[in-house]
């Protein structure tokens, strides 16, 4: 049986609330895939975990051109990717992501569904739906064996 959560956000202030949570309940190590379409709130999403890990205001941004972000000034080091750009399997691997996977931090992977071969197989997917203007419904599934607990503990967070 998979573990998922369903989250449902009327405005950018539940995406924070979503992503406080997040930081609060992930296990150091964790890898999350990000998925939704262009715009649909995925650096939003890590932007919001970063600064409840107390990453500085405004010290975050999308990493589509640099494809990797580091920001280890929080409690917690969040690694942020960005693959839109990338063509290939090849060029995900040559920027080396298992140091990342298995370090000390936190990873967030946005468009992590083009590369899901990748990705550790003990993760968590978050697929983002837009559903207006402000609205996203954000599902969490956990693969793997990535513990189902932290989906128990987000659902106790955001109830």
């Amino acid at each position: 049986m998979t573990a998922r959560l369903l989250y449902s956000a009327s405005g950018e202030e539940d995406t924070w609330r979503l992503g406080s949570a997040l930081a609060d309940t992930l296990p150091v190590g964790s890898v999350v895939s990000l998925i939704g379409t262009l715009g649909a709130g995925k650096t939003a999403l890590t932007s919001a975990v970063a600064a409840r890990l107390g990453v500085p205001d405004g010290e975050t941004a999308s990493p589509t051109f640099v494809l990797i972000k580091e920001y280890t000034s929080g409690r917690v080091p969040l690694y942020h990717f960005d693959t839109y750009r990338l063509k290939d399997s090849d060029e995900f691997y040559e920027l080396g992501p298992d140091e990342y996977f298995d370090g000390d931090g936190l990873c967030f992977v946005e468009w992590g569904d083009r590369f899901e071969e990748v990705l550790p197989p003990d993760r968590l997917d978050i697929t983002i739906t837009v559903l207006g203007a402000s609205r996203r419904e954000f599902e969490l599934t956990a693969r793997g064996e990535f513990p189902p607990a932290v989906l128990d503990a987000l659902r106790e967070k955001l109830a």
